[in-house]
């Protein structure tokens, strides 16, 4: 059998094929930063001219990553941020990237920064509510379409944190190609397991690989999946060869490694995450529960069309009597770990608002929880008590 007739979920298992020279079954890494080159001074190899390139240790799960996404080609960065960072760092003065209000926090305020000092101009659009997404889209686009010079990045996130606002990205995609704008989504919450952006229209997917592609919590990583060899992915695989913004060879193993379980673990925090989130929804503590896989949620109907294999790990709570309430909460949890990340194995809580600061425009009761892959009764155990306080 080919890879062409397997699941995701073997190929995903089966990532890395026996070393050809040992026979081993888990791929050597390779910590060698230069390559050797033959007695008329070319590569050995033509692939592996020196690590800043290139390391024989990414092409596994770079490899695993643009198959799960369908895409062109895949990149991987020393972290989330730095492979977000240069989508941006690709541009040129006078060009115009437009991001959700709500969104990773930290990228939201480097690109406050990076955008006045770089001469790009930002434009921050509400798509919390799906039956206005599509008009704001169009008229963030608009404007600067209208200057042939000017290269548009329309900037998703869906689910998007820590609101888990779902954004319907056919939609998107069909108006920012309208515009010639090119449209990057942040997938990490999702991962391929769940949505595959690429088959949206998405030309760009980014994740923070520390989080669900790794699962573990001890490697920090980006990626990049292109969906074509376009002018832009050209400049992004320039830069991130000029910049050296790399991950290391260990690093780069421990992500392949685990990738292997991916599907596991993903669909395990959905069920889990879901069935929490029914639980609380009607909770006497809680204002709100804010979860795509509830019918409730603003979103629910378009994450059916476009998310699989269940709705996320990722959910939020609204607590009665505020800041102070939450965090009373969060201090009495014993089975939830105090900790800023998602996607682990284990399961995390943090007050949110407070990691973000006095400007950030999350309501101060809000809790952030990543589910992870214990037994839920136990996490639910954990939220009663920690409520009832």
């Amino acid at each position: 059998m080919t890879n062409k007739n397997l699941s995701p979920e073997t190929i995903t298992a089966q990532a890395s094929k026996p070393d050809p020279a040992t026979g081993a079954v888990m791929p050597p890494v390779h910590f060698s930063t230069t390559f050797a080159r033959d007695e008329n001074y070319q590569p050995l190899n033509p692939k592996h001219v020196y690590i800043r390139d290139q390391n024989p240790t990414f092409e596994t799960a770079e490899q695993l990553i643009q198959t799960l996404e369908g895409g062109y080609d895949a990149l991987l960065f020393s972290s989330g941020m730095t492979a977000a960072m240069t989508v941006a760092h690709a541009l040129k003065p006078g060009d115009h990237i437009v991001v959700p209000e709500i969104m990773y926090w930290a990228l939201r305020n480097w690109l406050d920064k990076f955008c006045a000092t770089w001469g790009v101009h930002l434009s921050k659009i509400d798509l919390a509510n799906p039956a206005t997404n599509a008009a704001n889209i169009k008229a963030a686009l608009e404007p600067q379409a209208k200057n042939p010079d000017c290269t548009q990045i329309l900037w998703l996130e869906t689910p998007a944190n820590p609101m888990w606002d779902i954004v319907d990205l056919t939609e998107a995609c069909t108006i920012a190609h309208q515009f010639n704008a090119i449209v990057c989504a942040d997938s990490t919450v999702s991962s391929p397991v769940i949505t595959r952006p690429i088959e949206h229209g998405v030309d760009i997917v980014m994740h923070s690989a520390t989080k669900y592609l790794n699962g573990h919590s001890d490697v920090i990583a980006g990626v990049l999946i292109s969906k074509e060899d376009s002018g832009l992915w050209k400049r992004i695989c320039k830069i991130r060869s000029e910049n050296g913004a790399i991950l290391g060879a260990f690093e780069a193993w421990l992500l392949q490694r685990g990738l292997r379980t991916l599907f596991l673990r993903v669909k395990r925090a959905s069920e889990s995450a879901l069935f929490i989130a029914e639980h609380f929804e009607n909770h006497p503590q809680i204002d709100r529960v804010l979860y795509p896989g509830l019918a409730s949620h603003p979103g629910h109907s378009i994450a059916c069309q476009q998310m699989q294999n269940g709705f996320g790990g990722m959910l939020s709570i609204c607590v009665k009597g505020g800041a102070e309430a939450a965090l009373r909460a969060i201090g009495r949890m014993q089975v939830f770990v105090r900790a800023t990340s998602l996607g682990g194995v284990e399961s995390l809580v943090e007050h949110r608002p407070s990691i973000e600061g006095p400007t950030s425009p999350l309501p101060p009761e809000l809790i952030r929880i990543s589910i992870g892959i214990e037994d839920p009764k136990d996490l639910i155990a954990d939220l009663e008590q920690a409520l009832a306080g």
